[in-house]
């Protein structure tokens, strides 16, 4: 018996849906699929389903999560959970979202040297000087620093949503939803999600003209390499990681192998006479291009944190001397905090002269009095975030919280304003997706990766998250979601 029935099997959602329109007709890039999925029996789609999760396990596809603890007290691992229905975007969808997401990274780029050199936009008033230089991700150490290129965000990983349009709710808009700036994870899902896929159904990708994604590690690479020092010629690159206790050092680890450069913890580094080098069998060799995934604080003891031991001591000082490239940048976290959010659509247009491409998402500013008053006298209808929150967490759904939750958020919004945002509850869009159930609609979002270096370059698609419980909208892995593979068909 078929999976799936094209007329009639999937539950509506009343927002929009990626594969189904409101008059209940798949949409035109979905039609192809949508007649193969209907062709597919149950137990076919079962057992793939069932073999995609043997071999993840195998692989060591897991996410930890600190939030849960095992019985020794250590986070536990969870194995992201994959679906097997792909997310599809049409040529001309991805075309905008391209152009928009390569306009806004450029904004944030000049954004960042700016603030870190004559603060123009500051002294012009467009973002609140004191939302940037009292920002905890504000680093005066970078001040008049000069980085290759100009460039701070060499990876960024910009999260979309896809709404009904408030004039047509038949129709979706994209929004930005956040921009990830320090150490944007999530890649590797995007690869191997992808892998999977045309391991599962190759038949699928000779049937449709699916964008490649594989390139990705080849054009991180290329990237690292160009904003190298101008001293070297051949230059060393190395992936440097917290550890095996970091939720992400499954990536770490895959894209180091996959770019063929070595993955180092700080132990592994260490400075002299402002050159940062690794510890090898054959010796100390120099280290030209870091790609770290450790946070500003813990990158050196002597500059930040103390009693960090996850970092390289003397780091900084190579930096400074333009020994070393560090990618992404110290201080690139001002640019990706939720404070400075609502005032990208602005940078825009004082950097480029342009009107932005892709839109914000509504924003209400805590530290705004009228805002403020606005966002206490509608907690139950809107999401308020943390400005400084991450994953999922230190955030309010107001539609689906207690009274008692959001008293407590009220009150820490009066004791506190500045440090939270708030923002309509948007109805995200879903894609069908296998649950218990059977199929049914899941909100997703997406996560495409822009990387930035002599040029701008952006892989089609991206990671594609699902909220696999029903109606909720949190996509985060953290938070129990799940992932799709994210086809881009090409023109």
């Amino acid at each position: 018996m078929p999976c799936y029935d094209e007329r009639m099997d999937i539950k509506q959602s009343p927002g929009y849906d990626e594969m189904t329109a409101a008059d209940g007709r798949v949409r035109p890039h979905y039609a192809a699929y949508a007649r193969w999925l209907a062709q597919q029996p149950a137990q076919r789609m079962a057992a793939r389903r069932e073999e995609a999760e043997l071999l993840f396990r195998r692989v060591g596809i897991t996410f930890a999560v600190y939030g849960d603890k095992d019985e020794d007290g250590a986070g536990t691992e969870r194995l992201i959970p994959f679906d097997v229905i792909p997310r599809i975007i049409p040529a001309h969808e991805w075309q905008l979202l391209q152009r928009g997401l390569v306009q806004r990274v450029a904004a944030l780029n000049r954004f960042l040297y700016d603030i870190y050199h004559d603060q123009d936009i500051l002294r012009a008033g467009v973002v609140p000087a004191d939302a940037v230089r009292h920002n905890a991700q504000y680093r005066a150490e970078m001040q008049g620093l000069a980085v290759p290129g100009d460039v701070y965000a060499h990876i960024a990983g910009i999260d979309i949503v896809r709404a009904p349009r408030p004039d047509a709710p038949q129709e979706g808009v994209f929004y930005v939803l956040e921009d990830n700036l320090r150490v944007p994870s999530g890649v590797s899902y995007m690869l191997e999600d992808r892998s999977m896929m045309m391991r599962l159904f190759p038949e699928l990708f000779r049937e449709h003209r699916v964008a490649p994604v594989a390139h990705y590690p080849d054009l991180l690479l290329q990237t690292l390499r160009s904003v190298a020092p101008p001293h070297a010629s051949e230059p060393t690159v190395v992936v440097l990681t917290p550890g095996i206790y970091n939720s992400a050092y499954f990536e770490h680890a895959f894209l180091a192998q996959q770019m063929g450069v070595e993955l180092v913890e700080g132990q592994d580094l260490f400075a002299r006479d402002g050159y940062v080098y690794m510890r090898t069998t054959r010796g100390p060799q120099r280290v030209d291009v870091i790609y770290r995934r450790i946070d500003d604080d813990f990158l050196d003891p002597l500059a930040f944190r103390p009693d960090s031991t996850l970092g390289c001591a003397g780091l900084l000082e190579a930096y400074r001397r333009g020994h070393v490239t560090l990618c992404n940048a110290i201080g690139t976290g001002v640019a990706d905090d939720k404070s400075i959010y609502p005032y990208v659509p602005k940078m825009i247009e004082f950097y480029l002269g342009e009107a932005p491409i892709l839109a914000n998402v509504p924003t209400y500013i805590g530290r705004d009095p009228h805002d403020l008053a606005y966002i206490l006298d509608h907690l139950d209808e809107l999401v308020v975030k943390e400005v400084h929150g991450a994953g999922g967490y230190g955030m309010l759904i107001g539609p689906s919280a207690s009274r008692a939750e959001r008293e407590r958020f009220a009150a820490a919004l009066r004791a506190q304003p500045e440090q939270y945002i708030a923002q309509p509850t948007l109805a995200l869009s879903t894609c069908p997706t296998y649950v218990e159930q059977g199929i049914a609609p899941r909100h997703i979002d997406l996560r495409p990766f822009v990387l930035s270096g002599r040029t701008v370059q952006v892989v089609p698609g991206g990671l594609t998250r699902v909220a696999l419980r029903e109606g909720s909208l949190v996509v985060n892995s953290s938070q129990g979601g799940g992932t799709k593979d994210t086809w881009v068909l090409e023109a």
